[in-house]
């Protein structure tokens, strides 16, 4: 790392990149490198003189080379940035996406101990201090608490001290929805059994042949976001409950594979 941005920690970073990706596509590109280069050098405290188009494009050159036309994801240019002990970013997107919605839903759970429908900043901090041990990385308690407050800080979009499915899906890189794979109006009998028997397998993740906890959790947010983009913890808790009444015929709490399929047919029907 440039001994030139020895000054340049997690949340000042945060903040700029705040600034320039204002549409939150977690990616900047073109122009706006320029611009979060030209906040860097101003957080750095450059004097405005010298914040010359000729400085803010060397220090582009240095961390994306000679392409213009490059695209940087936020993980990338934390992790070409900032020093180690402050690169806690890229522990939050993990080495791969989250490829099914039941992980998700798990980790939800996990973390929101007292069932609210949100994660309070005490469970966030218990997210990261676990994510840190994961990650066989230390972390004094005073730096926990300032993570703690920076990842509330850039992900609690409506500022209401606590976040909510929504936010956590921003933490958590997720892949696309598993349900946009199929046509929901598949027109034969057969296209229907087929992709009925993909969609269960890849919610029966405990393969037991019945979908329950977490599992019935995951199926729920993919259908719900197929209509509905941004669902909350009570939303989902409230769909859940309502498909279990409709689809739990021998009441034990769970979906068997026949009972979804009957719950799906009369749907369709």
């Amino acid at each position: 790392m440039d001994s030139t941005l020895d000054s340049l920690d997690a949340a000042g970073f945060l903040q700029i990149w705040q600034c320039v990706d204002v549409v939150d596509n977690g990616y900047i590109e073109g122009e706006q490198l320029n611009v979060f280069f030209g906040h860097v050098l101003e957080k750095l405290c450059m004097k405005k003189e010298k914040i010359t188009e000729e400085n803010i494009r060397r220090l582009r050159r240095k961390f994306c080379g000679a392409s213009a036309d490059q695209r940087l994801q936020i993980q990338e240019l934390a992790a070409m940035m900032l020093p180690d002990d402050e690169n806690f970013l890229l522990l939050f997107r993990r080495e791969t996406p989250l490829d099914n919605s039941v992980e998700f839903m798990r980790i939800w759970r996990k973390y929101d101990t007292d069932s609210s429908g949100y994660i309070s900043a005490v469970e966030l901090k218990g997210f990261l201090q676990d994510l840190f041990l994961q990650h066989k990385k230390s972390i004094t308690p005073e730096k926990l608490d300032e993570y703690t407050y920076t990842m509330m800080k850039m992900f609690d979009k409506n500022r209401d001290g606590r976040l909510d499915l929504n936010d956590l899906a921003r933490i958590l890189a997720m892949k696309e929805n598993f349900l946009l794979k199929f046509k929901m109006d598949a027109c034969s009998q057969e296209d229907r059994r087929r992709d009925f028997e993909k969609i269960f397998a890849h919610y029966d993740v405990s393969k037991t042949g019945a979908l329950e906890g977490p599992e019935v959790d995951g199926f729920v947010k993919d259908m719900m976001e197929l209509v509905k983009p941004s669902i909350s913890g009570t939303d989902l808790d409230s769909f859940g409950k309502s498909l279990l009444g409709h689809c739990d015929i021998n009441g034990d709490g769970k979906i068997q594979k026949n009972e979804l399929a009957l719950c799906l047919a009369s749907k369709v029907g």
